[in-house]
């Protein structure tokens, strides 16, 4: 067989992730490739590197987008930050929380958990307890925004409590960052990573990271070398510190950057607070449409995440057959549930370039279709008008 160019279909992302992507990003990313220490790349550099502070509201020199998807900056903040023989409170309430237990694990050190049913945010009191019951830990690790379930935790209340007892914050951001506020120097957070491909609206394969002045200095004074040598960043500094000179470390995926610096510079034209209020205000006309249809979400009002929905499945509905006729019948894709929530939830994304009045209608039009279809009983066209009600105040 011969092979040819994969065309890929022209679907409408509205997942978990990745979102749609704009053509402008796009455009950005076909641009001529150049050398990765060419003085023009590294003036860009620069330049990516003073919006992700702008978007991370952080003036943390050691601000970069690691090479490699938001797991790949998660696992960046524990091998620099945690050795064997460290004890880390993680705190678990969704599939995000258990992958840092995991990193913590495999760096060698004691992972102390704190629970919370999937759904519900991370519940401060435990976390105070579990730092207070075990001196001398030396991170906490909580998700802000949980992926799995589309709940928020208090990540103020959370950083400040590592501080109060001596340890680092190390902040899941990768479905918070530019959907809702991420105050990296406000929260004294020390080490955040986010993901290129949810609200930044980028494609799939960087993820920002931040690291404050006492995460550099944890790094600086570390007994042991970093257990990952390509994630290591006391090497990775020379080549993102700034400066016309740099050393190389890796050859940065060039065209990739060319796409994240295109998105930042959209969320800069845009102005990061318009952003969250334009997450907000989809979320809440979703809302009301999947109200009309009777339909609820996971989580309690005020923890919710507007960029992430988790939508109860109703009884007797063939929860994967309503997946599969979204996105054969209207090019729609939208995420199943994760772990004890699999069967159960959608998880409906409005993220970045997916967050407008057109995915919100569209999706809420397809959905009605596909549960008319299994025999659900619903007012026909109330979705679409609920939702329009609130986009047009």
């Amino acid at each position: 067989m011969t092979p040819k160019p994969f065309q890929p279909p022209q679907r409408i992302l509205m997942g978990p992730g990745p979102s749609d992507v704009h053509h402008r990003v796009l455009s950005a990313m076909a641009r001529p490739t150049i050398g990765h220490l060419d003085p023009q790349f590294i003036v860009m550099m620069d330049q990516v590197k003073s919006m992700l502070q702008e978007a991370f509201f952080t003036a943390n020199a050691l601000t970069l987008p690691v090479s490699g998807p938001g797991s790949a900056g998660m696992e960046a903040c524990f091998v620099n930050l945690i050795e064997p023989g460290d004890k880390v409170v993680v705190c678990v309430n969704g599939v995000f929380g258990g992958r840092m237990k995991e990193n913590v694990e495999r760096c060698g050190a004691t992972a102390i958990v704190v629970e919370d049913e999937w759904g519900t945010p991370v519940d401060p009191g435990k976390v105070e307890a579990a730092l207070k019951a075990n001196p001398g830990v030396k991170a906490l690790a909580f998700v802000h925004a949980e992926t799995s379930t589309g709940v928020e935790s208090d990540a103020r209340t959370l950083c400040e409590l590592a501080r109060e007892h001596g340890a680092l914050s190390i902040v899941d951001a990768v479905t918070s960052l530019g959907g809702i506020p991420v105050l990296v120097d406000n929260w004294g957070a020390d080490a955040t990573y986010s993901g290129s491909q949810k609200c930044l609206s980028c494609t799939p394969g960087l993820s920002p990271v931040t690291f404050s002045d006492r995460a550099v200095e944890t790094l600086k004074a570390r007994k042991t070398k970093v257990q990952s040598w390509f994630l290591d960043f006391s090497l990775l500094t020379a080549y993102w510190g700034g400066g016309a000179k740099r050393a190389y470390h890796h050859t940065a995926p060039i065209n990739a950057l060319y796409g994240l610096h295109e998105s930042l510079v959209m969320l800069h034209e845009e102005g990061i607070e318009h952003s969250w209020t334009r997450h907000s205000m989809m979320h809440q006309a979703l809302r009301a449409g999947l109200e009309a249809m009777g339909l609820g979400l996971l989580v309690a009002e005020g923890a919710r995440l507007p960029q992430l929905n988790a939508v109860l499945v109703p009884d007797g509905v063939d929860e994967a057959l309503v997946r599969t006729t979204l996105l054969n019948q209207h090019g729609l894709e939208i995420g199943a549930g994760l772990g004890t929530l699999a069967g159960k939830v959608w998880r409906i994304g409005l993220m970045g370039q997916s967050a407008t009045p057109h995915h919100v209608t569209t999706c809420l039009a397809a959905l009605e279709a596909a549960l008319l279809a299994q025999g659900v009983k619903l007012p026909q066209g109330a979705a679409a008008a609920a939702a329009n009600r609130v986009l047009l105040v």
